[in-house]
């Protein structure tokens, strides 16, 4: 590898950290090709702090209480987690969502509408590129769990389908 590829890589790792900064995004993965026996792969990843707030003073007023008032709080997230919902369809890739073809056009889906397999549900955007997502299944739209616009991680739930 030349100085100057090596300096292209370190500018390319730079540019997807900032990237990845910018977009509040917790990972990104990409491969380039430069020919038959060479290429660049490429992770960048940070750690993202999930801070949750315990309110104290009534846990010490009364310390039995609190262990039984915490575990339905932490069972109910997990239960209305769409993304383990089987009629989930998750992102395959990093990317912007967008909910219709182009500005002013309908929407591909809405809540409620019968959908066949292989119909678009929306777009994911990634570097540059329009992705059309189809249906994994024939089905009802029963919720849509992004907004036009919104970026959107590998494996995050976009549509529940049932």
């Amino acid at each position: 590898m030349t100085k100057n590829t090596h300096d292209a890589d370190v500018a390319f790792i730079q540019a997807l950290a900032e990237l990845l900064r910018e977009n509040d995004l917790t990972e990104l993965q990409v491969k380039r090709d430069y020919g038959e026996d060479d290429s660049l792969n490429v992770r960048v990843s940070r750690k993202k702090e999930i801070i949750t707030q315990v309110a104290a003073a009534p846990a010490a007023a009364a310390p039995a209480p609190a262990p039984a008032a915490a575990a339905p709080a932490v069972s109910a997230p997990i239960e209305d987690d769409p993304a383990s919902h089987p009629g989930a369809v998750t992102s395959p890739m990093v990317g912007t969502i967008y909910l219709q073809a182009e500005p002013g056009a309908p929407a591909f889906i809405a809540t409620g509408q019968q959908v066949s397999e292989g119909d678009t549900l929306l777009i994911v955007e990634a570097m540059k590129t329009m992705n059309h997502i189809p249906a994994p299944k024939s089905g009802t739209v029963k919720r849509i769990l992004v907004a036009d616009g919104e970026a959107v991680e590998y494996g995050s739930p976009l549509v529940v389908i049932e």
